[in-house]
């Protein structure tokens, strides 16, 4: 009797989870409800022995059927394989393993066990699954095999910069993935629009977070200063629209065509009912960007071998407060100079211009250990040859160009604001301030950033 009461109760609570629609577990139930609505949720409910589970889980039905809106793949996903893999990372950090990806070649996966795995990532940035998610995974796990050994190699090395940035600033850690679909992890990376480096910053916005550029320095290239103006950069997008897809979208086009799609769409702000609004693009970027943190967590089971670091790929800093060329350290601690300029892409003629000011050098740290040990041998070597004194003066100016002096306060403009009263607020001349911000003449809006330096 207490069984048959038991499997009555059973059976009533499993007609009380269908009547409430939380889980659907039938081919037929998916395809009526597709014809329903736009977006649905599932959670499938499983019960073995003694354990029962719930996996949540999403596809956007509207856009799986085909909504006519073209989108265009991310340009990082064509990035030049046989150009990555002759990087001096990966020649001389990673090792290509032996794998033969042949046998996965026709392996099927369905749309619910990608809408699954997607949601069982621990994410605050929502990932939905649609034919555009899947267009981007596809390129991934077909053509894009290779690249995908090298980003899951090569993310030993800028991962821990990255991580590290992201607990300090407090966002969200999937944003790690972000610069995989920016620039394939490529901190050289140029854009053909001119965006730089590994989160591929265009240059009025580097210069707005803080990054430098001159004649002998772009900290856009700098892997370490770049993530933490990137990250700043999202969490302010994140404060205008309350929303990380958003922001992510922002990051790509600019926040002023996401508040254009919003009113456009009549006032949404879910990514996925503006994207008709918003350029070409960024319609394939937050997909690719849903790609890439699928890719890199589920590659396994795709048959895909990542390249493994030779060695642990530990590296340290320097602060260098003279002028050093890479030239001088190599000479001296017995290191290739293509491994200095691989670490410290930010330096473009070889050359720090300490004198000015104090820079980092990153080293690995067997070379940590060297350039410790023989810092002043190494300034004084060959310094005539590296830094004749006819062109010291010039060099220091040149690299002075662009650069403000003293701490960088970032300010938002008020409404009502001038530069006038900017610049007595701070006792600096609107000169300074126009100069600092590239501005061509006074006219600025309320809500933009200004760089101030105190």
């Amino acid at each position: 009797m207490k069984k048959i009461k038991n499997i009555i109760t059973f059976l009533t609570l499993l007609a009380t989870l269908h009547s409430c629609g939380l889980f659907k577990t039938t081919q037929k139930e998916e395809v009526a409800a597709s014809e329903e609505t736009v977006q649905h949720m599932w959670t499938e409910y499983r019960a073995p022995q003694t354990i029962a589970t719930n996996v949540r889980y999403e596809i956007d039905l509207d856009t799986m059927t085909g909504n006519g809106y073209t989108f265009e793949i991310p340009e990082s996903m064509n990035a030049d394989i046989d150009s990555l893999l002759n990087s001096w990372q990966a020649r001389n950090m990673l090792n290509k393993l032996d794998c033969d990806g042949s046998e996965w070649a026709n392996i099927v996966i369905t749309d619910t066990m990608y809408a699954k795995r997607l949601a069982a990532l621990p994410t605050i940035v929502r990932m939905p699954y649609n034919n555009m998610v899947r267009s981007c995974i596809d390129r991934y796990t077909k053509n894009g095999r290779s690249q995908v050994s090298y980003l899951l190699g090569i993310s030993e090395l800028y991962f821990p910069i990255i991580e590290e940035e992201i607990d300090r600033i407090g966002v969200p850690h999937e944003l790690k993935y972000l610069p995989i679909i920016e620039s394939a992890l490529n901190p050289k990376a140029t854009s053909r629009m001119g965006a730089k480096g590994l989160w591929q910053f265009m240059f009025t916005t580097g210069k707005l977070y803080g990054l430098k550029a001159n004649n002998y320095i772009d900290e856009r290239f700098d892997p370490a200063k770049a993530t933490t103006a990137a990250l700043l950069y999202l969490k302010d997008l994140y404060n205008m629209f309350q929303s990380w897809e958003l922001a992510i979208a922002a990051y790509n086009c600019g926040p002023g065509n996401v508040k254009k799609a919003i009113n456009r769409s009549g006032g949404s702000t879910d990514f996925w009912k503006i994207y008709p609004w918003l350029p070409r693009e960024t319609r394939g970027y937050l997909p690719g960007f849903i790609a890439a943190s699928y890719i890199m967590t589920y590659y396994e089971d795709h048959g895909i071998c990542p390249m493994e670091p030779e060695l642990p790929i530990a590296t340290d800093t320097i602060h260098v407060n003279r002028n050093l060329h890479f030239g001088q350290i190599a000479e001296v601690c017995g290191v290739d100079i293509e491994e200095i300029r691989a670490l410290n892409p930010q330096y473009l003629k070889d050359i720090i211009p300490g004198e000015n000011e104090t820079y980092v050098l990153r080293l690995t740290n067997n070379t940590t250990t060297k350039f410790v040990e023989n810092e002043d041998s190494i300034y004084r070597h060959n310094a005539d040859k590296y830094f004749p004194q006819v062109n010291i003066d010039k060099m220091l100016k040149e690299a002075k160009e662009n650069n403000g002096a003293g701490n960088l306060i970032r300010h938002k403009i008020k409404n009502g604001e001038t530069l006038g009263s900017i610049a007595i607020k701070y006792k600096v001349s609107v000169k300074q301030i126009m100069k600092w911000n590239d501005l061509r003449n006074s006219n600025i809006r309320a809500g933009k950033y200004l760089k101030i330096y105190k």
